[in-house]
């Protein structure tokens, strides 16, 4: 990964260069290219599960919870970092018995 020497912001390789995400400035590639790793999508433990049809079912489970939507006090979970690495993950939650799902910020 190769960070704007101007603004700190990620930087991605477009036709030979390095340019900046945020503001545009180009730079010379200074990460060998055999080291270098480009991807345009989230796979894996990257995912965070939000979407309509994701398959919580089988994670774990919370008990000390309330559905907004129907009130009932379990639901499966997942964890993740979304934020800097210094603050607390956040948890997503799929209601057991309704399937609403949201999310709680630590």
């Amino acid at each position: 990964m190769q960070f704007c020497d101007d603004c700190g912001s990620m930087m991605k390789k477009e036709d030979g260069v390095m340019v900046c995400t945020s503001c545009g400035e180009s730079a010379e590639q200074t990460v060998d290219d055999e080291d270098f790793v480009t991807t345009t999508e989230q796979s894996g433990d990257e995912l965070i599960e939000t979407e309509e049809d994701a398959n919580f079912e089988g994670k774990p489970t919370a008990d000390d919870v309330t559905c907004e939507e129907c009130g009932h006090g379990e639901a499966w979970y997942t964890i993740k970092q979304t934020g800097a690495a210094d603050e607390p993950p956040t948890r997503f939650f799929k209601c057991k018995q309704c399937g609403y799902r949201w999310r709680e910020y630590n």
